[in-house]
């Protein structure tokens, strides 16, 4: 079975057409499903076993805050919860790492089929917890299943016979070996697909995880976990444990810790960075990081772009899951030859977005995630006015039920601004005129980050130049700069967007494996 699959090609999980009346049924009995289990308690797991604590917190709806999604555990308030997970991990890693590859893969993949038996209803859970709508909770959900089928896969390549040069009178074989326990910090954006891949990719290559989700989407963690916990994975391997900052700064300080793998902020990825360089007593490791940071993300525009495919592109990518992803088009950068004419057609579009609750399924623009964002988003957008830009559309919020902002965008916005600098993630965009090709790209350039970038343009000298100098980990030509597909698109940024790991790619395994080289003289 493992030796066919291993000649499968992996094919990315398609994406469902709620036009169809037989999905949009599906969908909402899954909501009607979700909402009837809503408010249950989730325990914190280690070593298969379920604990509760005293102290509690809650997660709840970012459009209906009144909702609350799940009750959980407070994990900072036992401060003994991370030492015994860490542990715990450390001794399931000694036979964890000895189960042969091809068995690891298995766990994924069966972990897949369970997720495309319950797409739907893992989906509805995201509407709920952090505000998706249809299309982007199904479209999570498919990720999720992407990265598991997709990091088996690649397990079967790199745990199989490594290429070496032959030298006479020895046998000579190359191996990845896992490293150890990992910290698992992901975020709440993405709180399936990127959660099981972080997850799933370090277990699969023979490690052990102690998985800490974001205190804003504990819930469909837990649900993932669930599944791990149904598929048969031994316990040990991968540990949850619910909670805030705290526990957090918990899991990358301890000196059993081997790595880290993080998703989120570029603040928080620069400290975790910072104490993981740190060497503890009892520490006899270079700890690893994988961090995937943040973005400044452009669309540029030049005088031959095709403006109708450009002002789609802008608009799907700007207000998609309202700003809140790291490769969302923040910035849209035009030659002021066009400007007038693209920007018309923009803001056009996106006054035909509909705001609303996430499990309405004609909403395309839902609540962002909490009521700090919806508070600095509001701060961002008159700072941008503040500083001469010019709101050409929304810039106004409500938050009598959700945390709903209208789809914003601020143009005359100069280069350099701090809407033009600083990731908002939010439903704002920032709109630059640039005076030719050299001047937007010098534009798109001039920012600490190097997430995600496109370029709208007829010409092939121009295509090309953009290859060579628009300094992004992913970028994209003549489309928008969101929708990664995993194995299509491996994703990553420069600088101040992370260690650039490639989630989704031939390479991302590596980072959670060691090459061990063995020569036998014969």
């Amino acid at each position: 079975m493992q030796t066919q699959r291993s000649l499968d090609e992996f094919r990315n999980e398609p994406f469902t057409d709620f036009s169809k009346p037989e999905n949009k049924a599906a969908f909402e009995a899954a909501l009607d499903k979700v909402r009837s289990e809503l408010g249950r308690e989730y325990p914190i797991v280690i070593g298969g076993e379920k604990l509760s604590l005293d102290h509690k917190f809650n997660s709840t709806d970012p459009a209906d805050k009144s909702r609350v999604v799940g009750v959980f555990s407070e994990g900072d308030t036992d401060t003994s919860l991370v030492e015994r997970a860490i542990v715990t991990a450390g001794e399931a890693f000694l036979s964890w790492r000895n189960v042969p590859y091809a068995e690891r893969a298995e766990y994924l993949f069966k972990a897949a089929e369970l997720m495309r038996q319950r797409k739907h209803e893992l989906s509805a859970w995201m509407v709920f917890e952090v505000s998706k709508t249809w299309a982007e909770a199904d479209g999570d959900t498919a990720e999720a299943i992407d990265f598991c089928e997709f990091y088996g896969r690649e397990m079967l390549r790199w745990g199989s016979e490594q290429p070496v040069t032959p030298n006479a009178g020895e046998e000579n074989t190359f191996e990845y070996i896992p490293l150890g326990v990992g910290a698992i910090i992901p975020p709440w954006n993405f709180p399936l697909a990127i959660m099981a891949g972080m997850t799933m990719a370090a277990v699969v290559a023979g490690n052990t995880v102690v998985l800490k989700p974001s205190s804003d989407s504990p819930t469909i963690a837990a649900k993932f976990v669930g599944i791990l916990e149904e598929i048969g994975l031994p316990a040990g391997v991968v540990n949850y444990i619910s909670g805030s900052a705290k526990t957090g700064e918990a899991m990358v300080t301890h000196p059993k810790t081997r790595f880290i793998s993080f998703t989120g902020s570029k603040g928080v990825g620069l400290h975790i960075n910072e104490e993981a360089a740190k060497t503890r007593p009892g520490q006899i490791w270079i700890k690893r990081v994988i961090a995937e940071m943040g973005g400044k993300d452009a669309i540029v525009v030049a005088d031959d772009g095709d403006i109708d495919a450009a002002a789609v592109g802008v608009v799907q990518a700007a207000f998609g899951y309202q700003g809140q992803k790291c490769s969302a088009c923040s910035r849209l950068i035009v030659d002021e030859k066009v400007h007038d004419a693209l920007i018309e057609k923009v803001v056009s579009l996106t006054k035909d977005l509909k705001v609303g609750p996430p499990d309405d399924g004609a909403t395309n623009v839902a609540a962002v995630i909490n009521k700090r964002s919806y508070d600095t988003t509001l701060g961002y957008i008159e700072k941008g006015v503040a500083e001469g830009g010019v709101v050409l559309a929304g810039g106004k919020g409500d938050d009598s039920k959700g945390f709903f902002i209208e789809p914003t965008i601020i143009d005359n916005i100069e280069p350099g601004a701090t809407i033009e600098q600083e990731e908002i993630f939010a439903p704002v965009l920032a709109v630059i005129k640039a005076r030719d090709f050299d001047h937007a790209l010098e534009i798109a350039n001039d920012t600490e980050f190097g997430l995600t970038g496109a370029l709208y343009s007829a010409s092939p000298e121009r295509l090309e130049r953009a290859r060579r100098e628009f300094h992004v980990g992913n970028l994209y030509l003549n489309r928008k700069c969101t929708g990664a597909l995993v194995g299509v698109h491996p994703f990553g940024g420069f600088n101040m967007s992370g260690t650039d790991s490639k989630a989704g790619g031939r390479e991302y395994l590596l980072q959670f494996m060691q090459g061990k080289s063995i020569a036998r003289k014969i």
